[in-house]
């Protein structure tokens, strides 16, 4: 699929969270108008207000002219309530909007919301991202794309604003399913990593030296390097996720694994880990699986 021409439009947003931030904001440098809807996830915005950011506080003006609407919210719990229901955004939508949904979420119930989307003269594409809220604000995101073929053309330009990469897996609920395969696979690492690094602690194996050992062998990539920091110096920083979403993001895939009767042992034990975690610290991010464990 070949990029097109970078249109210029008008543009909502709902979720302007630690992923959603650098998204408005590169939507804006990139000339478009943004309406962001006040929602109580939402973080500081007062630099995207400066960028020309508007806010709203009614589905009704939310979609009043406009073109896109990014749905960038923490799973498919929270996407039901905002679209769905006699009082839901899908109810307001005028034919022809375009949703974008940025989150992780359960590929099932996105095939429901894309139904009752389609259901009002409008097209949806699931589009959720790789990378960390870095990335994000950098715009060089990794976006999946699940849709079809008119509407993730029409959506791949705005995409383009904050993606580095750009990865169409096939019909609604694909960008889903991919998202929720690549977190089974980055997530699992970085829990991997975690239970080593424990288990060293405890055994007086010096920290700084195991790192550099996983670096230079099998173990080295991605999820060491985002860890890595805080094995050394407790910088969180370079994956500031939280155990708590990152549990989610497990449970949606062994769900959708049992639904497809495919394998999920390994994602299972992953999952029992960060579950019992998160009972222990709601707020912790990943990073800090370690201490967790090594309690």
């Amino acid at each position: 699929m070949t990029s097109s021409p970078l249109p210029s439009g008008n543009l909502g947003l709902i979720g302007c969270g630690l992923m959603g931030h650098g998204i408005a904001k590169n939507l804006l440098l990139k000339g478009h108008r943004v309406a962001i809807f006040d929602h109580p996830g939402n973080q500081s915005c007062d630099d995207l207000i400066q960028l020309g950011a508007t806010f709203c506080s009614t589905f009704s003006e939310l979609v009043q002219d406009k073109d896109v609407l990014f749905i960038v919210l923490p799973g498919s719990p929270e996407v039901e309530a905002v679209l769905l229901g006699e009082q839901g955004l899908v109810a307001h939508l005028p034919p022809g909007t375009l949703i974008i949904d940025a989150t992780t979420a359960e590929p099932e119930r996105s095939l429901t919301i894309a139904a009752a989307v389609t259901a009002k003269g409008c097209s949806y594409v699931d589009a959720p991202m790789t990378r960390t809220p870095k990335e994000a604000e950098a715009g060089r995101l990794n976006v999946l794309i699940g849709g079809e073929d008119k509407d993730v053309t029409r959506a791949k330009p705005y995409i383009q604003s904050y993606a580095e990469n750009i990865y169409w897996g096939g019909g609604v609920s694909a960008g889903h399913r991919l998202k929720l395969l690549h977190n089974f696979v980055s997530i699992g690492q970085a829990t991997i990593i975690a239970e080593a690094v424990a288990t060293a602690h405890k055994g007086g194996v010096d920290l700084s030296v195991l790192t550099e050992v996983l670096a230079s062998g099998g173990a080295g990539g991605v999820a060491l390097e985002r860890m890595r920091p805080y094995i050394e110096n407790k910088d969180s920083s370079a994956f500031r996720f939280a155990i708590k979403n990152a549990a989610k993001d497990l449970d949606y895939y062994t769900r959708m694994a049992e639904a497809l009767d495919a394998p999920s042992q390994a994602a299972q034990a992953v999952h029992q880990v960060l579950n019992r975690a998160q009972i222990q610290s709601e707020a912790a991010v990943m990073p800090e699986l370690i201490d967790i464990l090594n309690a």
